[in-house]
């Protein structure tokens, strides 16, 4: 599954701006001010108002009901799940559609009176919100211990906390059963621990002579399916060069 949500303030539900599989509108109130950010190519972050507009006229698509079959949701293809006539899911296509972006996202209107089963239990499913929100927070926290145990014990002889760091995020990736990722499904916790495991993976391999892998077939999977990610492919550097400059940094005497 490649799916990547990211939800007002850290993006944590299918029914919210994603950047990968499937995007769907979502914010937290009412009330919320709307200020969408897009990724370019290269992964970085641009406010809309830098965005080029387009006036590409577009064939709009009948709104899918309970007959419609679900369309493919893990093919690469990056999709707007959105109603014609929601004025909240019309402000992330007014967006989509400021950034010229027509081509690039695919608009999947949904009736809302008539809404399909597979919606609620494959795109939207609510009841799985809180416990992932929870979770994602938990994960995101853990970032910093986990990045600090790993970088401290490098000229240490002990490897526990190392794995035990590495442990944690073995369970962490076993608690949803809806996906390969921290969540099931791509988020922003992927994001932010694939730079850190991308380095610590080869810098341990060398320095300790570790398999962050080994004895942790989900982990394993996670790095597979991440790889398979255009968006993070293009941002990897090579291991030996990530090594050198790691060892420079934080082995040298």
């Amino acid at each position: 599954m490649n799916t990547l949500t990211l939800k007002f303030p850290y993006n944590l539900h299918p029914n919210s701006l994603n950047y990968s599989t499937n995007i769907s509108p979502k914010f937290p109130n009412k009330s919320s001010s709307f200020h969408p950010l897009f990724s370019n190519s290269k992964g970085n972050i641009s406010p809309l108002a830098s965005m080029a507009v387009t006036s590409a006229e577009e064939v709009l698509p009948p709104s899918l009901d309970s007959t419609s079959e679900p369309p493919p949701l893990f093919d690469g293809t990056t999709r707007l799940y959105t109603s014609y006539i929601c004025p909240y899911a019309q402000r992330v296509w007014i967006a989509r559609n400021y950034k010229g972006l027509q081509d690039k996202i695919k608009l999947v209107p949904i009736d809302l009176g008539n809404r399909p089963a597979w919606y609620k239990e494959k795109v939207y499913p609510e009841n799985k919100d809180p416990n992932k929100r929870q979770f994602a927070e938990e994960l995101l926290s853990y970032t910093y211990t986990f990045n600090r145990a790993v970088i401290f014990s490098l000229k240490g002889d002990s490897q526990n906390e190392i794995n035990a760091a590495f442990d944690y995020l073995e369970t962490a990736l076993s608690k949803f059963n809806d996906g390969p990722f921290f969540l099931g499904q791509f988020s922003l916790v992927d994001i932010a621990f694939a730079p850190f495991i991308e380095r610590f993976h080869p810098l341990l391999l060398d320095v300790k002579k570790c398999d962050i892998t080994s004895g942790r077939p989900k982990l394993v999977s996670w790095i597979e399916e991440m790889n398979k990610i255009e968006a993070y492919k293009q941002t990897k550097r090579d291991p030996q060069e990530l090594v050198d400059a790691l060892k420079k940094r934080f082995m040298a005497n």
